[in-house]
Parts: C-alpha cells; structure tokens; sequence
C-alpha cells in the first residue's frame, strides 16, 4: 500500500479551521513549513476571531495560504464544510483536515502522502511522546446495547506506536489529521456544517465506510496534539446539548437496525429519569432539546451531499 513513486505527482491541500487561538495557530503554521513534503496549499478557515489570528495569517510569507474570514462563528463542522468545499472547488487531489493545536512531525504529511489509499489518519501523540490516538478500531452501530459506539481505540489497543502495525484500520476518525482523496468527497459530499461541534468527523468516516471506503491509521504519520486530550465535557452546559443532540443523528442516519436508531430514544428516557440524582435539570433539558432537534436531522445538511 506505500508507494512513494506511485503517488509523487498528487496534490494535496491542507484544511485548517481556527477560531481564537492565534499561538497555537502558529505552531501549526511552523509544523506546515517544516514539512519534507510542501503541501500545495494551506486553506485556513478563521471562524471570526477576535484575538490576533489575522495578524499570525497576514504575516506569513512561508506558505501558500487560501483564508477564508467568516463572519460568524461556524463551529469546527461549518469551517471544515468551507474549507474541504474551497479546496474541492480548486481541484486538489487529496485534503488534509487539521485542526489549530496540533503540529505535524516533519515527516507527517510525507508519510501519508506515500500510502496509496483513499482515507487515512496521521496518529497523534501527545507533548511527552505518549501515543493518544482516539480513533475507534470499533464503532458499533449495530449493537442496541452499546451506549457508546466507540468500543475500542487505537491507543488502548496497542501500548505504543512502536507496536503498531504500518497501518492500522479504524472505523471514525478526528477532523486533526484526517486525509481524504478527490474522489471520497466526489461520491459522499462534504463534512455537515449543521453538526455545529462534535461528531461531525464521526459521522463523516461512516459515510465514507457505508462507500466502501476503508481508513487507515498510518503508523509513522506523526503528529503532535499542543493541549491535553480532554474529552469529558459538562453535559449540563451548552457543549452537553451539541454531543448528545449529535450523537443522536449519527444513531438515527446510520444505525443498522430499528433497535439501534431507537437508541437516543432510550438514552432521552434513562437522563431524564436520573436527573434528579445526576445532571440536574439543565442536563434533562439539554437531552430533550437534543432529541428533538436530531428529529430533524435524520437526512443528510443539502449542502453537504455530493456535488454535481
């Protein structure tokens, strides 16, 4: 599957969407312009920041960077949906979704470059060296039992990168590393700038697998996450209503029998039962907010269906 002279003549273009963290951004851009393997274009996505974001952008010279100024603040779904858009638009080969606080090793975007397959993920790692790679080797929409889709990943299933495989398949991915060629997004359309935040990179892997497409980890694809890998959020706060709503829609859309699109059904049920115990009131109102907003968003945003 890697063969560097094969693939020497494709372009790639370079995804990121920032929103207020111009030093992080930053980092990337210099992860970017170390690459053994220039990408052919960096399209940034500034979701309307207010700190000095354009300041980092405008004073660079060292990259060929598209930015895209939004008005509002589209959330990292509707940045993504723009910039995969803008560098399908331009007719590069393959893109490269990476989010602002992560920074490429040199050799990162070479190594993914070289394996020849449609869908692929660099594996991140944290600042120490720790391999924190969140990507699920199993995502079970098949299971009505399974509270969480994500069964197992590809840091607590090998002890460290040097243990792993060259490639490594995997059933979702993060919008931090994710790389797709032309014709993924020709046949399964664009990222759903309705997800807001969370699980639209989820979501957009089981597009890709119901296509036939299969993702792999690349092994010797490193990339660096800047912050810690926190992925516990109050679910009582506004970000609780945007992971319950969204992992509702990808139950809905996706779920592989009756039992498991009832599934948020169920989930709505137990929250609201132990609200009194757990989550208060404000969670049992984000959950039925939740479920009645994922109602809605059984088909496919219109702008994120294949282009014509």
């Amino acid at each position: 599957m890697t063969t560097p002279a094969a693939r020497s003549t494709e372009t790639v273009a370079v995804v990121v969407v920032t929103y207020n963290r111009a030093d992080l951004l930053a980092r990337l851009l210099d992860g970017l312009a170390a690459q053994t393997r220039r990408p052919d274009a960096v399209v940034v996505v500034d979701n309307a920041s207010t700190d000095h974001t354009r300041e980092v952008l405008e004073g660079r010279s060292d990259l060929p960077l598209h930015v895209t100024w939004s008005e509002e603040n589209l959330g990292g779904a509707g940045g993504f949906h723009l910039g995969v858009r803008a560098a399908y638009d331009a007719g590069w080969d393959r893109v490269w979704l990476v989010d602002d606080d992560v920074v490429p090793a040199p050799g990162c975007l070479e190594a993914l470059m070289a394996v020849d397959e449609d869908c692929l993920i660099a594996v991140r790692e944290d600042l120490s060296g720790t391999m924190v790679e969140k990507a699920a080797v199993e995502f079970d929409l098949r299971n009505p039992l399974a509270i969480k889709p994500k069964r197992s990943t590809v840091d607590s299933t090998y002890a460290d990168r040097a243990s792993m495989p060259e490639l490594v398949e995997v059933h979702n991915v993060a919008f931090e590393g994710f790389m797709a060629r032309r014709g993924v997004v020709e046949e399964i359309g664009f990222p759903d700038p309705s997800f807001f935040i969370f699980y639209d990179d989820a979501e957009y892997a089981v597009r890709a697998r119901r296509a036939g497409r299969r993702i792999w980890a690349v092994r010797d694809a490193v990339l660096v996450r800047q912050l810690d890998f926190n992925q516990q959020h109050d679910l009582s706060g506004w970000k609780g209503f945007y992971m319950y709503r969204n992992l509702f829609v990808v139950h809905l859309r996706h779920g592989e029998n009756v039992l498991v699109r009832l599934k948020p059904w169920l989930i709505t049920l137990v929250v609201v039962l132990l609200s009194p115990v757990r989550g208060g009131r404000a969670e049992a109102r984000n959950v039925i907010r939740a479920m009645a907003s994922a109602r809605g968003m059984r088909r496919l945003t219109a702008s994120a269906r294949p282009p014509r």
